[in-house]
C-alpha cells in the first residue's frame, strides 16, 4: 500500500468518462468503515453530478474552474450533532470555538482520506478542495448551519499524471519520545 500512497496525486484534469455508481458506492463504503472518536461517525456525504451545481460549487471555491472537469463531486460534511445532542442553536464556521468542531473535522477527514485512497485503488482521481467559506458553500447544497463542510472532493478518471511534489524527509518530521 505504501507504493500506492507514494504514487497518488491530486488530479485537476479528468476524462469525460462517467464514474460508475458501483464505484461511488464502494468509495462511500470505505468511508463508512473509518474510525472515529467514541465511534461517533459524524460524517455525511453528498454526491453531486449536476453540472449546474458543480459550477456553483466551483464558483464558491474561489472560481476554480478546473473543478468543472470532474464528473462527480463529493461534499464531505461533518455533523456536530454526533457530539452535541442538546437542542441548542449552533452555527459553525472556521472561527467557531466549539472543541467538538475540531473532533468532527478530524473524524470526517479520516473518512474522506479513505475515499481518496480507495478512489486511487479503483483507478479514479480525486482532489481535495477546501478553499471556500461555510457561508458560501452550505446554501448551494442546502446544508444546515450546524454542519461543517470539510471539503469538496472532485472525482473522475484522471486525464493527467502530475509529477510528485517535494516532501520533507523523515528526519525533518519525526521525533522520538519528546519534541
Amino acid at each position: 500500500m505504501l507504493k500506492q500512497i507514494e504514487m497518488r496525486r491530486s488530479i485537476r484534469k479528468y476524462t469525460s468518462k462517467p464514474v460508475e455508481d458501483e464505484k461511488i458506492i464502494q468509495l462511500l463504503e470505505s468511508a463508512r468503515l473509518a474510525p472515529s472518536g467514541s465511534n461517533t461517525q459524524p460524517w455525511h456525504f453528498i454526491i453531486i453530478k449536476s453540472e449546474s451545481t458543480r459550477k456553483e460549487l466551483a464558483e464558491a471555491s474561489h472560481n476554480q474552474s478546473w473543478m468543472i472537469g470532474a464528473p462527480v463531486f463529493i461534499a464531505c460534511v461533518a455533523d456536530i450533532r454526533s457530539r452535541i445532542k442538546d437542542d441548542v442553536e449552533i452555527s459553525l464556521n472556521g472561527n467557531s470555538a466549539q472543541e467538538e468542531l475540531k473532533q468532527i473535522i478530524r473524524d470526517t477527514s479520516i473518512a474522506t482520506q479513505h475515499i481518496v485512497l480507495e478512489a486511487d485503488n479503483l483507478g479514479l482521481g480525486t482532489c481535495w478542495v477546501a478553499w471556500f467559506t461555510q457561508e458560501e458553500i452550505r446554501p448551494i447544497l442546502n446544508i444546515p448551519s450546524d454542519k461543517y463542510v470539510v471539503c469538496i472532493l472532485t472525482l473522475g478518471y484522471p486525464d493527467e499524471s502530475p509529477k510528485a511534489r517535494p516532501r520533507k524527509s523523515l528526519m525533518d518530521i519525526v521525533h522520538y519520545e519528546k519534541w
